[in-house]
């Protein structure tokens, strides 16, 4: 069957040149009188090709009057362009400018960002004719290459062209246009960046030096120029487009090292991005590591401003902030978040550390140029060995103490110490708040707060709130990026397309704004998001890389949780996810045995029915049997485990002592129950150290009593299943004798077969070789009827003879009556003439008898021919 005939892709009212035939040459021979021709190759089966047609129409729409938008349906094969194409996916979008091409298109398949990039191959250059232009040029955070040209003496200056096509071929090297081309046509602006002489070229960058484009060492051509740019360029900020396929993108650059990825919406034709700017200062100050050097970038909208102003006012809350905080004006102090397992984290939950530093006394004579990595390290061990608690006076009370460093008799350290949860930060966030002086004071023994210290951790992003920035004239994320061994590579992902993206690394599905951050470390298999109910502007961008930057870092590691679980009182087995793993364990007044499995595991799909047993024969009101599935939920790194199934009991009052079970023992309800009333007892000194009191004997006799009819509740619903096990016994037996009978019976049967079966197969034989008999006779029989009927064909020729022969005779003899007719006639004739008539006649009565011999030795030949 013949392949049905391409038809329009396109519609006839598309400003697109539609060829659906893939008549690929006459694309070329129209391509020659265009400056900028847009190819669509596509396939008109393929997804991609139908989805990305509506917006490849949307920009011919717009740029129809400057570009020719030509598709070819490169599928169809009897086109040329499946002949001389062999594209291994579709859509396909090559841009030729000019002679120049083609230019691949590999970015997404959205309108903006094709248009963006079609402006891009039309306009491959800026022009530069003022000072403003220029700055606005520099300020951007893409790395730019300015060439400087003189117009005057001619129209297009030696090198321009050069210039101009290296331009285009950064766009073909890199589909991204990280690479901005510049053109300089004032000698005077040209000096500015120090460039004197036409035809020379200047690579912009931020932090490092810029260059200038050794053309005594390379040639100057369009690829070296490229080639030395992408080489050379500076990439702060990189943007990431995964294609949406099978890809090792993200997993190359998470490779690398720890990785800062930014969500946000972005349209690539807008004139102005006030986000992206905020985030390109911050990626400035954290890669500027000479100090000295102002790397931010100023925008046109900021520089009419008054920065003596600006620096007097941020230097005078900074002044406020470091009376405040006096403490924090030595600069070797850092911000801890005590762990929960710490003493002090009962009535603490943040501490500052500083070397050297007493409250109200001047550093001592052991001085510290500069923050010591083994200084603060040594501090923290001796802070945590000391194990001092504190007083809690007031929520805002710092509490401080001076201790001799564990490690050099000669070093002290202060560690002040404070309680702050989320409303305080808030309250002290405001300005008002932040510049009060909070009360100081020393440190006593004494009773411990019982508050739940887990909700009153504040949140990492607000950590400026508590431990206020101190540098007048930076902020501490400049340089952050040399002064620390956990080194961030920021990232940039487009909102509007890679949104699931964000929600698998914990975006809230819920987040209007689309706004979203987050930390990724592969190598220590941990991230961190950013408080998605906090706007994502400078500041909290900074506040969340300082965080992640410290040596003892305050962030809290997020866990992936499943969220589609659902749970339903009437299971027997509680289903435990990361949000109420804490709660089901740690909060439950209950001994509980948790399994975890996966999706996945054979072997924990067979412990199912041994652990729905076992939750039924525990009693609820003491006991809880739960599972987490760990591929869908990840916990803290002290609850993982690297083996399934695996089985932890966390006794009640005793959750800090769980108990794994043997993996040497096998998995049966026996043995489940031996383990859990093994550890769920409670040790004879735990029952000393809590003094009885008149209570005690009626609650135990009550909770013995519970147990006692638990227990006989479970012995008779034992009892009743062991009797109707004991039926289920005899019908099986009975049913097995019957079986038995049964298969006696088949047996009987089968050997009945078999001898039928020799006996058919006996018939068979003898009834295959009468056949083969029959067979050669008919074989023989039809050899013989073919013979007869050839015999037959011969006598139906024979005889169709004879009548021939048996005609003529009759003619013969009707002409012998018509003579002697004639001759009696004659008779009467005179006697003169009697001679010849009788010679005559007796010349016919010898032919007469020859025609008979003959006919009669015809037919003797044909009866002896039939008798044989």
């Amino acid at each position: 069957m013949a392949a049905k005939a391409p038809v329009n892709f396109f519609s006839s009212r598309s400003p697109v040149f539609d060829l659906f035939r893939g008549q690929l040459d006459y694309a070329d021979h129209i391509r020659q009188d265009s400056e900028v021709v847009l190819y669509f190759f596509y396939a008109p089966w393929c997804g991609q090709s139908i989805a990305a047609r509506e917006e490849i129409e949307q920009v011919s729409r717009r740029l129809a009057d400057q570009v020719l938008f030509v598709a070819i349906n490169c599928w169809w094969n009897q086109g040329k362009c499946r002949k001389q194409k062999h594209f291994f996916y579709f859509p396909v979008i090559y841009l030729y400018h000019r002679s120049f091409g083609p230019i691949e298109y590999k970015g997404p398949m959205s309108a903006v960002y094709i248009e963006k990039f079609v402006r891009r191959v039309m306009t491959p250059l800026h022009y530069i004719s003022s000072r403003s232009k220029l700055l606005d040029f520099l300020s951007d955070y893409e790395p730019g290459v300015l060439g400087y040209f003189e117009f005057n003496a001619s129209p297009q200056p030696p090198g321009y062209m050069t210039f101009f096509t290296s331009a285009l071929y950064s766009l073909k090297k890199d589909y991204l246009g990280t690479i901005r081309f510049g053109v300089i046509t004032d000698k005077q602006i040209a000096k500015e960046i120090s460039l004197t002489r036409s035809g020379s070229v200047y690579l912009h960058r931020h932090v490092n030096t810029s260059l200038i484009y050794p053309s005594e060492v390379m040639n100057y051509t369009a690829e070296n120029i490229c080639k030395w740019a992408l080489e050379n360029r500076e990439t702060l900020i990189r943007w990431l487009r995964p294609h949406g396929g099978k890809s090792l993108l993200l997993n190359n650059e998470l490779k690398k090292g720890p990785a800062f990825f930014l969500f946000i919406p972005f349209n690539p034709l807008a004139e102005s991005h006030p986000l992206l700017d905020e985030i390109t200062k911050v990626a400035l100050e954290y890669n500027n590591c000479n100090k000295s050097q102002a790397a931010e970038p100023v925008p046109q909208h900021l520089r009419d401003l008054n920065p003596p102003a600006i620096e007097s006012i941020v230097a005078h809350a900074h002044t406020q902030l470091a009376d405040a905080y006096s403490i924090t004006k030595y600069p070797c102090c850092n911000t801890v978040l005590l762990p929960q397992w710490h003493s002090i984290s009962r009535t603490h939950n943040v501490c500052e550390l500083c070397v050297n530093q007493t409250l109200g006394v001047k550093p001592s004579k052991v001085n510290v140029p500069q923050c010591n990595f083994l200084e603060i390290e040594a501090a923290l061990d001796s802070f945590y060995l000391k194990e001092r608690t504190f007083f809690q006076f007031v929520s805002n009370t710092i509490e401080c103490s001076n201790f001799l460093s564990f490690y050099s008799p000669f070093s002290y350290y202060s560690a002040c110490c404070r309680k702050v949860n989320r409303g305080l930060i808030n309250l002290i966030s405001s300005e008002k708040t932040i510049l009060q002086t909070p009360n100081v004071a020393f440190s006593s023994h004494g009773k411990e707060d019982k508050d739940d210290t887990q909700h009153s951790i504040p949140h990492i992003e607000e950590r400026n709130c508590f431990t206020p920035d101190l540098h007048v004239n930076g902020t501490n994320i400049t340089g952050l990026s040399c002064r620390t061994n956990k080194t961030l590579n920021l990232y940039l992902l487009d909102s509007n397309l890679f949104w699931m993206y964000a929600e698998r690394l914990g975006a809230s599905r819920s987040n209007h704004l689309k706004e979203f951050a987050t930390i990724v470390d592969l190598k220590e298999e941990t991230h961190y998001i950013l408080d998605q109910n906090q706007t994502l502007t400078k500041s909290t961008i900074e506040n969340f890389i300082q965080n992640f930057s410290i040596l003892y870092s305050p962030l809290k590691r997020h866990l992936v949780g499943d969220s589609s679980v659902h749970f339903h009182a009437q299971h027997v087995i509680t289903e435990v996810t990361t949000n109420t793993f804490h709660d089901v364990v740690f909060l439950n007044e209950k001994d509980v045995l948790l399994l975890y499995y996966a999706q996945w595991c054979g072997f924990c799909a067979s412990l199912n029915h041994i652990f729905i047993q076992l939750a039924r024969l525990l009693p609820p009101n003491n006991f809880t049997v739960a599972r987490i599935d760990v591929t869908r939920n990840d916990l803290p790194w002290e609850f993982m485990t690297d083996r399934l199934p695996t089985i932890l009991f966390f006794p009640y009052k005793r959750k800090d002592k769980s108990v794994k079970f043997p993996e040497d023992f096998s998995v049966t309800l026996p043995n489940l129950l031996k383990f859990i009333l093994h550890y769920s007892r409670l040790p004879s000194a735990a029952l000393d150290s809590e003094p009885c009191t008149k209570e005690c004997p009626q609650r135990e006799r009550k909770l013995q009593e519970e147990h006692i009819s638990h227990l006989k509740s479970e012995i008779q619903k034992l009892r009743s299943e062991v009797s109707a096990l004991h039926q289920a016994q005899d019908q099986l037996k009975a049913q097995l004798s019957e079986a038995r009978r049964e298969e006696h019976k088949l047996q009987q049967q089968k050997l009945t077969l078999e001898k039928q079966h020799s006996i058919l197969q006996l018939h068979s034989e003898q009834l295959q070789a009468l056949y083969e008999q029959k067979n050669r006779e008919l074989e023989e029989m039809a050899e013989k009827l073919q013979e007869l009927a050839d015999a037959s064909e011969n006598l139906l020729t024979e005889n169709a003879l004879l009548k021939v022969l048996v005609a003529s005779i009759k003619g013969k003899l009707e002409n012998k009556d018509e003579t002697k007719k004639s001759i009696q006639s004659d008779e009467i004739l005179p006697n003169h003439n009697t001679g010849p008539v009788l010679t005559a006649i007796d010349g016919l009565h010898e032919r007469e008898r020859l025609d008979i011999s003959n006919i009669d030795s015809t037919v003797t030949e044909h009866k002896e021919n039939r008798t044989e």
